[in-house]
């Protein structure tokens, strides 16, 4: 069956072809009934009462023919006026007793141009019954000689109950209007709040996004001057085997004099391509990697950002721990954490990183665990801690999104991040990572696909 444009037609075509379908069996079964069953005696104008019957059965089956089309709304309306019009025929012709059969299909009519098409077609049906009723009383009148009087008396009595139907069916209709009206409201709202929601969400990725690479940013700053003080360190080498081979007077003192310049060289381009890596702002890559592989890469990066004041305790499993991940921003949560604790220990301290191929809980989560011995933070702090531009720093010292940052990038891969700490106690954060076996590769990984 074609689709049938309209939703609300498209809900009311599967009752009213029902109805059709009804309309154009049973009038006939009943005036099969009447005619061979019934001992009443056939009255004059039952003829033209029975051909009327039959035409509005035949034209019901053909409206049922274009609904099933998809014509519905051509299909209906032909419908309502083919069937007043011999509405008004058939009384005119037979009178108004000769009716009595027809009124509930009558009703049924009112009823299906009320809710199907609407107010106007219901209450042109009844004006229309109005007229065919008065004929009918005109008929009655002429083909039995009585006086009009009673006739038309019968008419109104007949009018009053149809009033009645046609209020009661047009209250019906107009409460389901109003009902539709509210629900299309309700779903425009809908709409355009989903609307809202998307622009929204699409905003605040593109604010992590401008985040994520602020963070990063942030992070090759702190590790400025350890970077300042590497390059001075090259530089020098470099000189002294510039003069070295300025004064060789051997070939092969002048080789080994190159050979040293190049790998400083090498060394000193290394570590400019791994700062224009970090910092680049490429967009989330989600890829399977080893995270024991990605902390020992980071640990360079890492000491730089910590000082010299403070020692660095690395444990980092015997075996690979696989996990689903950005590298690059699983290197700015490190470093993020990493700078917070050099913060947290002015005067030097103890900085651990540790990552257990499976945690304690044995669900197949990698564990990863970064302690430091600091100040520690205040019970009622760490509930805030994770908060976006939350910072206990002075003003310019801080902008409160390296811990949000963290928490947001093991979320979004469906991990969790928890701290332990008291004042004077240091801190100590466990992050909680599904290992690759476990994660959903293969699929789209915190919106981002997956490459392995």
């Amino acid at each position: 069956m074609p689709a049938i444009a309209d939703p609300v037609d498209r809900r009311n075509a599967p009752m009213l072809q029902v109805v059709l379908a009804l309309l154009g069996v049973a009038p006939p079964l009943l005036w099969l009934y009447r005619a061979l069953v019934s001992d009443l005696a056939w009255r004059p104008g039952e003829t033209a009462s029975l051909l009327t019957s039959l035409a509005i059965s035949a034209i019901a089956l053909w409206s049922l023919a274009l609904i099933r089309r998809g014509r519905f709304q051509w299909a209906i309306r032909q419908l309502m006026v083919v069937v007043a019009l011999l509405m008004i025929a058939a009384y005119a012709g037979a009178g108004l007793m000769a009716q009595t059969f027809e009124q509930p299909i009558q009703v049924m009519w009112m009823f299906v141009a009320g809710m199907v098409i609407g107010r106007r077609a219901l209450w042109a049906m009844y004006g229309a019954l109005l007229v065919a009723m008065t004929l009918g009383a005109l008929t009655d009148s002429r083909l039995t000689g009585e006086a009009l009087g009673p006739s038309l008396a019968d008419v109104g009595v007949r009018a009053v109950m149809f009033l009645l139907i046609a209020v009661v069916i047009d209250g019906i209709a107009a409460a389901l209007r109003g009902s539709l009206d509210e629900a299309n409201r309700h779903a425009r709202a809908l709409a355009d709040a989903n609307a809202r929601l998307s622009d929204e969400i699409a905003a605040r990725e593109r604010a992590q996004a401008q985040l994520l690479h602020a963070q990063r940013v942030e992070a090759i700053g702190r590790m400025a001057s350890g970077v300042a003080h590497d390059f001075n360190h090259l530089l020098a080498l470099m000189l002294g085997y510039v003069e070295r081979g300025r004064r060789a007077a051997d070939p092969h003192e002048l080789a080994a004099a190159f050979a040293g310049l190049d790998v400083a060289v090498q060394r000193a381009t290394a570590i400019t391509h791994k700062l224009l890596h970090f910092a680049r702002d490429d967009g989330r890559r989600i890829e399977r990697f080893d995270a024991v592989a990605a902390a020992r890469d980071a640990v360079p990066m890492l000491r730089q950002t910590l000082g010299p004041r403070i020692a660095f305790d690395l444990d980092l499993a015997q075996a690979p721990c696989p996990i689903v991940f950005d590298r690059a921003q699983f290197a700015l949560a490190l470093l993020n954490l990493a700078a917070n604790a050099a913060q947290a220990m002015p005067d030097g301290g103890r900085f651990g990183l540790r990552i257990a191929g499976e945690d304690d809980a044995g669900d197949g989560m990698v564990g990863i665990e970064v302690s430091d011995t600091g100040h520690g933070i205040a019970p009622e702090l760490q509930a805030r801690i994770f908060e976006p531009f939350f910072t206990t720093r002075p003003a310019g010292q801080g902008t409160g999104l390296g811990l949000a940052v963290v928490a947001d990038l093991v979320a979004d891969a469906g991990g969790t991040l928890a701290v332990d700490s008291a004042p004077g106690a240091g801190a100590r954060f466990r992050l909680r990572l599904p290992r690759a076996e476990t994660a959903p590769v293969g699929d789209r990984v915190a919106g981002y696909q997956v490459s392995t």
